[in-house]
């Protein structure tokens, strides 16, 4: 079993060298730059704010869109809470530290790496909205996926930083349905 982690390890490695690469080319950088500071909460919270409008002009009533905006809004809360419990705990320290050659080209909002903050509610906050408003998959989707990519290309996170933020938003945003 250490083998295994041992290349999972090498190849992680790899491929933050290799995103992270990405970031030499000026529109790369400032493209992930933009999408990973939207990231932050901005695009979520107008995404909250906005969703009893477009829950009514995509049929539903006012009030279902204020429930959504109240359930994005506890699993945003109970997320927050997880992602930094769990880096306080587990205190993996960002690529751009502990491997040469990672530049970090924008500085993180947190000390540590594990889980990826961002990419659990990019995940979290897509998976609810859409479990809601299928029609935003077109937007939201995409958008998720590039903040995802965004963190290791920035040298950030790890690709398992931003795998266990997925895995841990999809979770949330599982239970969160089943709760409301």
């Amino acid at each position: 079993m250490s083998a295994f982690f041992v290349r999972v390890d090498h190849a992680e490695r790899r491929l933050c060298l290799l995103a992270n690469a990405a970031c030499r080319r000026r529109f790369i950088r400032h493209t992930f730059r933009v999408v990973s500071r939207l990231g932050d909460g901005i695009f979520w919270y107008v995404l909250m704010a906005a969703m009893p409008i477009i829950a009514w002009t995509g049929g539903r009533s006012i009030t279902q869109g204020l429930w959504i905006s109240i359930e994005m809004f506890t699993a945003g809360a109970f997320g927050l809470l997880l992602y930094k419990t769990l880096k306080h705990r587990l205190v993996r320290e960002r690529p751009y530290i502990g491997l040469i050659g990672i530049e970090c080209a924008m500085p993180p909002l947190d000390r540590y790496s594990f889980p990826s903050g961002h990419t659990l509610h990019a995940v979290m906050f897509t998976a609810i909205a859409i479990s809601h408003v299928p029609e935003l998959a077109v937007l939201l989707v995409p958008f998720a996926l590039l903040v995802a990519a965004s963190r290791v290309v920035l040298g950030l996170h790890y690709p398992t930083d931003v795998l266990a933020g997925a895995l841990l938003g999809a979770l949330i945003a599982q239970g969160s349905n089943s709760l409301f």
